[in-house]
């Protein structure tokens, strides 16, 4: 069973129980509860959690855990917050591109879902295949750092981003680089450094919604510039620089996110060419560098290492292999363009804290860190070539055009209707299919936020990483196949081949 399943399930229990105790009463101890329910201390320690959350019981060290005394009912009337639309938009004439701020694209990967629902949509490793052991030992060691509680330098510590200078490789010096909140700050402050509000903005289609929604909310154009399985076309970057007059670029040249891409030899020079006569910048997103499978073989560099002339904005992220909670990233750049990032990131978030850098030092260190990177990579080379398996025994209407050697997803082309003249899903075929996987016990995630116009069909994204393992990817699956079959036609052809 799931931690999180077995959780929600002795928190239910518990609370159902409370009735037993009067105000102030105490519960059983933890020792008490781990051998009744048969389940971890960690398990208790987060049901109790959150039950003193919801105010139903409270939590004293030492002493155990007492039913709250029930609070004082609510009186004042409910308020009015019917005004707040007018303020919110009474400005918005001015606005050259409308900056209305929709996360729902990115929420889809963070939500969790509930409990016995398969989660093909996370964003993230199950915490089986997380460090936790070693995230929380480094932890420990740096919090008796000297001076690890005391304000670090601003742009990170001279370590650390010495760390990440020499991963990125080429010329990249540790001056060049910024320790950041994780890829996402990491991208807003790029995008907000780069590009005026009312800027176009060239992106990959599809690409991550949560750049998508970075880029919205900062006012600015989302462009779309197709990809296929070599990565983005540069003659379409360059007609698209051509016109639209865009002087940002931003793509993820290593396993991209969605289709798992990866930019091909002859494309990396021709981009940063486009790029550089075009006088524009490319924000590199290479955010699953460190999840490569076991076959993967050698990567290619960032395109940051190979790039002299400060064209390239590097983002590198701890976080896709560690934890959600581990936001520890590198922002690298030069020449004036590494003074706005620098002065956006101050302005916005002051620095990164120095535990959690301090942290991140000590584990990258340690003997444990390589070691997890090979566990996790022969993990997800497992979990990979078990869910393709899967799809192609149960599911063979789903076109899979490229499956990719590293990343944590699969990018899947739902089916044309017989003769391919229709979409066999019709116009909400994504929502459909999505509504009924989630019927059948599964979340996934719909294509249709990862383009940023009109989608040439109809697609979702399934994870392999964020489940358990193998055995519930092949019943995520089989489930998956009731979901098909309850909202394709009966005469739908199967050998149904599409483009990414």
């Amino acid at each position: 069973m799931h931690e999180r399943s077995s959780v929600a399930e002795l928190t239910d229990h518990l609370r159902r129980e409370l009735d037993r105790y009067s105000p102030g009463g105490k519960l059983p101890s933890s020792r008490a509860l781990v051998e009744r329910f048969r389940v971890s201390p960690v398990t208790v320690s987060r049901a109790l959690a959150q039950l003193a959350a919801e105010g139903l019981v409270v939590t004293r060290p030492g002493a155990g855990a007492f039913r709250a005394r029930p609070p004082r009912p609510a009186t004042a009337a409910p308020g009015d917050t019917s005004w707040q639309e007018v303020a919110l938009s009474a400005d918005g004439a001015a606005d050259l591109v409308p900056r209305p701020v929709d996360a729902s694209g990115v929420t889809v990967s963070l939500a969790a879902p509930p409990p016995g629902v398969i989660e093909f949509n996370g964003g993230y490793l199950h915490p089986s295949l997380q460090p936790e052991r070693a995230m929380s030992a480094a932890l420990a060691r740096a919090g008796r750092r000297p001076g690890a509680w005391g304000r670090p330098p601003v742009e990170g510590l001279p370590e650390l981003r010495e760390w990440f200078a020499r991963t990125i490789g080429g010329a990249v010096t540790a001056a060049e680089v910024l320790v950041a909140a994780g890829g996402q700050a990491a991208l807003t402050t790029a995008l907000r450094a780069l590009a005026p509000p009312g800027a176009p903005v060239l992106v990959e289609s599809p690409t991550y919604p949560g750049m998508l929604a970075i880029a919205r909310s900062a006012g600015l154009r989302p462009v779309p510039v197709p990809v296929d399985r070599d990565g983005v076309r540069p003659g379409l970057l360059a007609d698209a620089f051509r016109a639209t007059g865009a002087r940002v670029f931003v793509c993820q040249p290593l396993f991209q996110n969605p289709t798992g891409a990866v930019l091909a030899p002859d494309r990396r020079g021709e981009v940063l060419r486009i790029a550089r006569e075009a006088g524009a910048f490319v924000v590199e997103d290479d955010f699953v560098r460190r999840l490569a499978h076991e076959d993967a073989g050698p990567l290619p560099r960032p395109l940051a290492a190979d790039d002299t002339d400060g064209v390239v904005v590097h983002v590198g992220s701890l976080t896709k292999a560690t934890s959600p909670s581990f936001r520890v990233c590198a922002l690298a750049a030069r020449g004036p363009a590494l003074e706005r990032l620098r002065a956006i990131q101050v302005v916005d978030t002051f620095f990164v804290p120095r535990p959690l850098q301090e942290a991140a030092l000590e584990l990258v260190g340690s003997p444990a860190w390589p070691r997890h990177l090979r566990a996790v990579a022969a993990a997800l080379r497992a979990r990979r070539d078990a869910m393709t398996a899967a799809l192609a025994l149960r599911l063979p209407e789903l076109a899979l055009p490229h499956i990719a050697s590293g990343g944590y997803h699969l990018w899947l082309r739902l089916p044309d209707g017989a003769g391919g003249t229709a979409p066999a899903f019709g116009a909400d075929g994504e929502a459909a299919f999505t509504a009924a996987a989630l019927r059948a016990g599964v979340a996934l995630t719909p294509g249709r936020p990862y383009f940023s116009a009109e989608p040439p069909a109809a697609h979702v994204r399934l994870s392999f990483a964020a489940v358990a393992g193998t055995e519930e990817i092949a019943e995520g699956v089989r489930r998956l196949r009731a979901a098909c079959d309850e909202v394709l036609p009966a005469d739908l052809p199967v050998d149904l081949p599409g483009p990414v």
